[in-house]
């Protein structure tokens, strides 16, 4: 009679971020911004591999991704002029390569489309962090609709719908008496005020059409020098908080954008059960997240192991209290997190690799 016993292979999840060759050499589980993660998945009795994707070594990275359970992604959707478009099939490839024991991949492309882009805001207006938004499918649409809008809702953020670190969004203003010329201030770091006429700023962003394919309309949120809240979430749990007094659309002082009064205050990480933001925890984990997946037709197996979902402060309600207003989701590479987020991140990943083997059994 055999009674040999056999230990349980561990289950192995990669690690994916962008980096050249020589990154991809060196990467250990210790010599990155990651260490935290594999550390907790390790004590969760998880292997986590560090995998450096480059779209010049895309096939090797392809074959070390179908060796794995999972796939943990943080990858910006613009980076120093480069963009997903390759990345996003690839991780598709691999997700339904195995129709025996398919690799999982989070946050999966079709995920990222449906939550991870500013389309979203439009889509979710009707939650109760919805603003007056609105959505433009093509530049004739944007070209038709947008000026009599600006000049009759007062300032608007315009933006692209994929995007980071400010790239393609806009606050822009009417000015008083002048209804070709408008006043722009781009999100992105260092960007200044000016004036310009309206025909070229659209003509500025129809190449967003191209990328996103669709441009959003926002209006202004007055409270926005009161800061941004970050609501960090794994799964459909929140998992921490982060606040912090952004510059981004906001003028700069007379010293200019590189003077110190102009830059971001740090984040402050709070975790999940911080009692200033204990309405916005209820609020997410009981509402705004199941009617998220409802509208976007998303099963909680689906969701990012991690993204995060920024606040600014609507107008306050008839008592008083803080109402909050959707800017942005973040579901491509949402870093950095809470002390307390990689925990929270190995207990999704032991759930979802949990469901996984249950599926094929």
């Amino acid at each position: 009679m055999d009674t040999e016993q056999h230990t349980p292979r561990r289950s192995r999840i990669a690690i994916l971020w962008r980096g050249d060759a020589a990154a991809r050499q060196e990467a250990t589980p210790h010599n990155n911004r990651f260490v935290r993660v594999f550390e907790a998945l390790e004590a969760s009795g998880i292997e986590a591999c560090p995998v450096v994707y480059d779209e010049s070594f895309a096939d090797a990275v392809r074959d070390q991704l179908l060796t794995m359970d999972g796939v943990l992604v943080w990858v910006d959707p613009i980076h120093q002029g480069k963009t997903r478009a390759a990345l996003d099939p690839l991780l598709c490839e691999v997700a339904a390569k195995r129709p025996m024991k398919r690799t999982w991949v989070s946050a999966h492309p079709d995920v990222i489309l449906k939550m991870g882009v500013k389309e979203v805001l439009y889509r979710t207006r009707h939650l109760g962090w919805g603003a007056d938004t609105h959505r433009y499918a093509t530049a004739d649409a944007f070209r038709a609709e947008f000026p009599s809008r600006l000049r009759t809702a007062g300032p608007r953020v315009l933006k692209q719908n994929r995007g980071n670190g400010g790239q393609g969004v806009w606050k822009v203003e009417a000015l008083p008496n002048a209804d070709a010329t408008v006043r722009v201030l781009h999100a992105l770091r260092g960007s200044q005020p000016e004036e310009t006429p309206l025909d070229a700023l659209m003509a500025r962003c129809e190449p967003y059409f191209g990328w996103g394919g669709c441009i959003i309309d926002q209006a202004f949120q007055p409270r926005l020098p009161e800061g941004m809240i970050r609501c960090y979430v794994s799964g459909s749990k929140v998992a921490g908080f982060g606040h912090q007094l952004i510059k981004a659309l906001i003028p700069p002082p007379p010293e200019g954008p590189d003077a110190p009064e102009a830059q971001p205050g740090p984040r402050i990480m709070h975790g999940p059960d911080a009692p200033q933001f204990r309405t916005l925890r209820r609020l997410m984990e009981n509402e705004w997240i199941p009617q998220l997946m409802a509208t976007l037709a998303i099963d909680e197996a689906s969701l990012p192991v991690i993204w995060d979902a920024d606040f600014l402060y609507g107008p306050r309600d008839a008592d008083g209290a803080d109402t909050y207003v959707l800017c942005e989701i973040n579901a491509s590479s949402c870093f950095a997190i809470p002390d307390e987020a990689p925990a929270a991140i190995a207990q999704t990943v032991s759930e979802r690799v949990r469901r996984s083997v249950e599926s094929v059994r």
